[in-house]
This record gives C-alpha cells, structure tokens and sequence, in this order.
C-alpha cells in the first residue's frame, strides 16, 4: 500500500519532538518497540507517536575551522573522478526498493526540488573527537516521501561509493523512525560551500543525534527494505565489525 505523499509527510510533521537521549536509547534497546515499528499496520503509528530528541545546534562563531576528515579515503574511480571536475553533472541520487515510484535525482534537483534546511550542529566521533560544522541539504523524509515510500518499507539503507581499499562498500541504515527525524538531512553543502570531497561529496547523510560512522559520505543510493541481515549485514559497515547500529548520542 502506498502511503500518499501529503499523509505521509504529515505523519512525520506530527512526530512530537520530546523526550531525551536515555528514551530514545531506552526505545531502541527494548524488544517491544522493534517488535512494534516490525508491525506493518503499526507503522504510521510508531512515526507518529514516538518523539525524538533533538541535537543542540551551534552559532556560527563555533564552527571549527576544519571539519577533520576520518575514515575511508574518497572514491577514485574515474567516473567518480570526472564527476567531481564538472560540478557533480551526471550524478544520480537513486531511490529504490520498497517504493512505488523509485526514481533519482541529480544535486541541483536536491537543491532546488526539496526545502534548503541548515544545522550548525557537532559530529562527535566514536573516537572521541568532535568538530563542529553548518550543513546544508534535504531532509531524508522529504526525498523519501517523493517515492511513496511502500507500508512495508522499515529500514534505510544508504549506500555508498566509498571502500576500505578491499572493494567492500561503505553503507549505513537508520529505521524509518530516525529518517524521519527533523534534523536527518542529506547534505550538500559544508560550512557554506559545496561538501568537499574528503567529508563526503556530493552528498553525506548527516544525523547529528548519532555518532559520527551512522553519517555515511558519498551517498549515492537509498534503498528502502523490510529488514535488515542477509546482504545488510548488521544495517552498517562498522556495525559489520561490531559497532553499535543505534550509535545514539
């Protein structure tokens, strides 16, 4: 069943922004809620009813001067490459799965289809450092709300164009739960000018309510699936490892 854009937007505009860290952790540690965001007919429900905290956001003044780069070195593939010296034309931002109108988008479609949402917030890494940084980009909620997202759809998987050197891709997922929360966006700019290349471009999801690794760099396809496992591993490189998959702040 699809889920209309306008209702589905409006479920996730209703989602009450309470509460704190410790009940979100709480929530996602209990058997009951996952056994509840798992019913298909409850779904709409649990994005309604279930707040979400949000992360503090920052004066300008605080922005670090460098936003440290970690992780995998970017792509280097040519394609990747050429992209990346002619303004991001012929970048796709695919969105598949379980969807009734999968479809793409090019960065210029992102930033002139969607509403322009800015956070100056902290990335804080699971190694214990933290930068500060003003993000600009679309709301994952509004990109997914654009492809009907199917009642049937639980879980986000963002795949990348990063690897570890081995040819294992990076990927990351949130539930449709987090997604949905206001300050998830995919973003295009940092600190006012296009993401460079060593934090992510063209494109890094950004979820400042979780550490550092659950914001995956270089995404270029969002799959929308009913579980996790089998190919999706534990929902997340890292979590592939042993990371924790909520990773919450």
């Amino acid at each position: 069943m699809r889920l209309r854009r306008a209702r589905f937007l409006a479920l996730l505009a209703g989602s009450a922004l309470t509460g704190c860290a410790r009940t979100a952790t709480a929530l996602n540690d209990n058997p009951g809620f996952h056994r509840f965001l798992e019913a298909p007919e409850r779904l709409n429900l649990a994005i309604l009813g279930a707040g979400q905290p949000l992360a503090r956001e920052y004066a300008d003044k605080y922005i670090s001067p460098d936003f440290r780069h970690n992780g995998f070195d970017p792509p280097s593939d040519p394609t990747y490459l050429a992209w990346s010296r002619n303004n991001w034309h012929g970048y796709r931002l695919f969105v598949t799965g379980l969807v009734d109108d999968p479809t793409s988008f090019s960065v210029d479609d992102l930033r002139s289809k969607f509403p322009a949402v800015t956070q100056t917030t902290r990335h804080d890494c699971v190694e214990g450092w933290s930068v500060i940084g003003k993000w600009r980009g679309a709301r994952v909620r509004e990109i997914l709300a654009a492809a009907g997202p199917q009642s049937g759809a639980k879980y986000v998987v963002f795949h990348c164009m990063d690897d570890d050197g081995t040819g294992t891709k990076y990927y990351e997922s949130l539930d449709m739960h987090q997604a949905a929360h206001p300050q998830a966006l995919l973003a295009y700019d940092l600190n006012d000018q296009p993401v460079p290349l060593k934090n992510g471009a063209p494109l890094r999801l950004k979820v400042p309510t979780q550490l550092g690794y659950k914001s995956a760099k270089h995404v270029n396809k969002i799959e929308l699936v009913a579980a996790l496992g089998g190919q999706f591993g534990n929902g997340g490189y890292w979590e592939d490892q042993g990371y924790e998959w909520f990773a919450g702040i």
